[in-house]
């Protein structure tokens, strides 16, 4: 009779126990391999992958940049290319600064040329804005930068918008903020 009372209380506390790891399973942020929800410390997104946040990239995968919630900029351009050579300085400085806030990538299309296969581009250095929210950048009316849509031709839809040239560190700053990101 003792031996069926005790597995009348271990097996629910099993139960529980096992049903109590699961949830601390799914539940912890580190343990997921996805990217965290935005708004994590503070405000800031810690990468899961430290490739996501480095400003050099020899490929872009949009699925796996959007997926933090963060604003992207993407740069085309070339180490040789005079007027990209002019903007390396800010497309530095701004990774460094807006490190968890934004995502900022370089990309050289003459060292990796098919990475830019799915991206319109005319010129370098082209700038590509994507929103948090992985939608296109729509810029305000209040931003005086030159920018160009792309739509897809079956839909109509919005595809990119990018802005062609270079860009000072203001500019970039006033379209972060823009974008919605809080200095």
């Amino acid at each position: 009779m003792g031996k069926k009372k005790l597995i009348k209380i271990i097996v629910p506390i099993c139960i529980v126990l096992v049903i109590a790891g699961i949830w601390i399973f799914k539940n912890d942020s580190g343990s997921s391999g996805m990217p965290p929800e935005s708004g994590e410390s503070a405000g800031l997104v810690t990468p899961k992958n430290d490739e996501d946040f480095v400003l050099e990239t020899k490929s872009v995968n949009l699925e796996a940049l959007t997926a933090y919630g963060l604003p992207i900029i993407i740069d085309f351009g070339s180490d040789s290319c005079i007027p990209c050579k002019k903007m390396a300085p800010v497309l530095k400085t701004m990774n460094e600064e807006m490190q968890g806030k934004a995502i900022i990538k370089f990309l050289d299309v003459w060292k990796y040329p098919d990475a830019a296969n799915d991206f319109p581009l005319q010129v370098i250095p082209t700038q590509i804005f994507i929103n948090a929210d992985g939608t296109p950048y729509v810029p305000s009316d209040n931003i005086e930068i030159e920018f160009t849509t792309y739509s897809y031709k079956e839909t109509g839809e919005h595809a990119f918008t990018v802005h062609q040239g270079g860009l000072t560190e203001d500019q970039m700053r006033a379209i972060l903020a823009d974008m919605g990101v809080a200095e």
